[in-house]
Protein backbone atom coordinates (compact mmCIF):
# COMPACT_ATOMS: atom_id res chain seq x y z
CA UNK A 1 0.00 0.00 0.00
CA UNK A 2 1.28 3.20 -0.68
CA UNK A 3 1.28 5.90 2.13
CA UNK A 4 1.37 9.66 1.74
CA UNK A 5 1.58 12.70 3.57
CA UNK A 6 -0.51 15.75 3.30
CA UNK A 7 0.52 18.80 5.17
CA UNK A 8 -1.39 22.33 4.99
CA UNK A 9 2.08 24.63 5.53
CA UNK A 10 5.55 23.85 4.53
CA UNK A 11 8.44 22.91 6.40
CA UNK A 12 11.19 25.29 6.42
CA UNK A 13 14.92 23.94 6.05
CA UNK A 14 16.07 23.64 9.60
CA UNK A 15 16.20 20.51 12.40
CA UNK A 16 12.31 19.78 12.22
CA UNK A 17 12.33 19.16 8.17
CA UNK A 18 15.65 16.93 8.80
CA UNK A 19 14.17 15.11 11.42
CA UNK A 20 11.02 14.43 9.48
CA UNK A 21 13.24 13.48 6.48
CA UNK A 22 15.51 10.76 8.54
CA UNK A 23 12.30 8.91 10.07
CA UNK A 24 10.20 9.55 5.96
CA UNK A 25 13.82 7.66 5.16
CA UNK A 26 13.57 5.27 7.29
CA UNK A 27 10.27 4.15 6.60
CA UNK A 28 10.61 4.30 3.11
CA UNK A 29 13.83 1.88 3.34
CA UNK A 30 11.73 -0.29 5.72
CA UNK A 31 8.38 -0.22 4.53
CA UNK A 32 8.51 -2.23 1.39
CA UNK A 33 9.07 -5.16 3.57
CA UNK A 34 5.53 -5.43 4.90
CA UNK A 35 3.62 -4.15 1.95
CA UNK A 36 4.03 -0.75 2.85
CA UNK A 37 5.74 2.05 0.75
CA UNK A 38 6.19 6.16 0.96
CA UNK A 39 4.07 7.18 -2.15
CA UNK A 40 4.64 11.17 -1.51
CA UNK A 41 4.37 14.15 0.41
CA UNK A 42 2.35 16.89 -0.61
CA UNK A 43 2.66 20.62 0.87
CA UNK A 44 0.42 23.07 0.53
CA UNK A 45 0.21 26.78 1.28
CA UNK A 46 -2.33 27.86 4.42
CA UNK A 47 -5.20 29.45 2.63
CA UNK A 48 -5.30 32.98 2.88
CA UNK A 49 -9.51 33.06 3.01
CA UNK A 50 -10.72 35.91 5.20
CA UNK A 51 -12.50 33.41 7.76
CA UNK A 52 -11.57 30.02 9.51
CA UNK A 53 -14.79 27.66 7.45
CA UNK A 54 -13.77 29.33 3.87
CA UNK A 55 -9.91 28.67 4.61
CA UNK A 56 -10.62 24.87 5.94
CA UNK A 57 -13.11 24.44 2.45
CA UNK A 58 -9.49 25.67 0.48
CA UNK A 59 -7.37 23.86 1.99
CA UNK A 60 -9.80 20.49 1.58
CA UNK A 61 -10.10 21.41 -2.01
CA UNK A 62 -6.68 20.74 -2.47
CA UNK A 63 -6.63 17.43 -0.48
CA UNK A 64 -9.07 16.52 -2.81
CA UNK A 65 -7.09 17.07 -5.88
CA UNK A 66 -3.98 15.38 -4.25
CA UNK A 67 -5.97 11.84 -3.15
CA UNK A 68 -5.69 9.16 -5.76
CA UNK A 69 -9.09 7.48 -7.01
CA UNK A 70 -10.12 5.67 -4.22
CA UNK A 71 -7.62 6.21 -1.44
CA UNK A 72 -8.04 5.45 2.31
CA UNK A 73 -8.05 8.85 4.06
CA UNK A 74 -6.48 9.45 7.77
CA UNK A 75 -6.99 12.66 8.89
CA UNK A 76 -4.97 13.71 12.06
CA UNK A 77 -7.17 15.75 14.55
CA UNK A 78 -6.92 16.45 18.52
CA UNK A 79 -10.68 15.53 18.71
CA UNK A 80 -9.56 11.96 16.91
CA UNK A 81 -9.11 8.66 18.33
CA UNK A 82 -5.52 7.63 20.59
CA UNK A 83 -4.51 4.71 19.61
CA UNK A 84 -1.12 3.40 21.05
CA UNK A 85 2.00 2.77 18.67
CA UNK A 86 0.69 -0.96 18.26
CA UNK A 87 -2.50 -0.41 17.24
CA UNK A 88 -1.48 2.28 14.49
CA UNK A 89 0.43 -0.26 13.39
CA UNK A 90 -2.39 -2.73 13.34
CA UNK A 91 -4.90 -0.10 11.93
CA UNK A 92 -2.13 0.34 8.68
CA UNK A 93 -2.00 -3.66 8.24
CA UNK A 94 -5.66 -3.51 8.32
CA UNK A 95 -5.56 -1.11 5.66
CA UNK A 96 -3.20 -2.97 4.02
CA UNK A 97 -4.40 -6.57 3.98
CA UNK A 98 -8.00 -4.72 2.93
CA UNK A 99 -7.21 -4.23 -0.69
CA UNK A 100 -6.73 -0.38 -1.20
CA UNK A 101 -3.82 0.52 -3.11
CA UNK A 102 -3.27 4.19 -1.41
CA UNK A 103 -3.90 5.88 2.00
CA UNK A 104 -3.15 9.73 2.42
CA UNK A 105 -2.78 10.84 5.74
CA UNK A 106 -3.80 14.19 6.47
CA UNK A 107 -2.27 16.93 8.83
CA UNK A 108 -4.54 20.05 8.86
CA UNK A 109 -4.13 23.74 8.81
CA UNK A 110 -4.00 26.30 12.17
CA UNK A 111 -8.15 26.15 11.83
CA UNK A 112 -8.04 22.01 11.65
CA UNK A 113 -9.64 20.04 9.06
CA UNK A 114 -12.95 20.64 7.12
CA UNK A 115 -16.07 19.09 8.38
CA UNK A 116 -16.76 17.51 4.96
CA UNK A 117 -13.16 15.51 5.36
CA UNK A 118 -14.35 14.26 8.30
CA UNK A 119 -17.59 12.74 7.56
CA UNK A 120 -15.78 10.57 4.82
CA UNK A 121 -12.41 10.04 6.31
CA UNK A 122 -12.02 6.22 7.52
CA UNK A 123 -10.52 6.90 10.75
CA UNK A 124 -10.06 10.41 12.37
CA UNK A 125 -6.70 9.82 15.24
CA UNK A 126 -5.23 12.24 17.90
CA UNK A 127 -1.62 12.23 19.04
CA UNK A 128 -2.44 13.14 22.43
CA UNK A 129 -4.81 15.72 24.01
CA UNK A 130 -2.44 18.79 23.03
CA UNK A 131 -2.64 20.90 20.11
CA UNK A 132 0.71 20.37 18.19
CA UNK A 133 2.04 22.82 15.78
CA UNK A 134 2.17 21.21 11.92
CA UNK A 135 6.18 20.74 12.20
CA UNK A 136 5.97 18.68 15.07
CA UNK A 137 3.12 16.83 13.71
CA UNK A 138 5.04 15.42 11.12
CA UNK A 139 7.74 14.62 12.94
CA UNK A 140 5.62 12.64 15.29
CA UNK A 141 3.52 10.78 12.58
CA UNK A 142 6.99 9.96 10.36
CA UNK A 143 8.13 7.98 13.33
CA UNK A 144 5.03 6.57 14.04
CA UNK A 145 5.13 5.31 10.47
CA UNK A 146 8.90 3.89 10.96
CA UNK A 147 7.63 2.53 14.42
CA UNK A 148 4.89 0.92 12.42
CA UNK A 149 6.56 -0.84 9.88
CA UNK A 150 9.02 -1.78 12.53
CA UNK A 151 6.28 -3.39 14.46
CA UNK A 152 4.56 -4.80 11.96
CA UNK A 153 8.14 -6.58 10.53
CA UNK A 154 8.36 -8.03 14.07
CA UNK A 155 11.78 -5.74 14.37
CA UNK A 156 13.02 -4.70 18.31
CA UNK A 157 12.87 -0.70 17.38
CA UNK A 158 9.72 -1.41 19.19
CA UNK A 159 9.86 -2.08 22.94
CA UNK A 160 6.34 -1.95 24.46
Amino acid sequence: MRIGLFAVGRLKAGPEKDLAARYLDRFAKAGPAVGLELARVVEINESRAANAETRKRDEATQLDKALADGSLLLLLDERGKALDSESFATLLGTFRDGGKRDLMIAIGGADGLDPALHARADAVLCLGKMTWPHQLVRILIAEQLYRAVTILAGHPYHRA
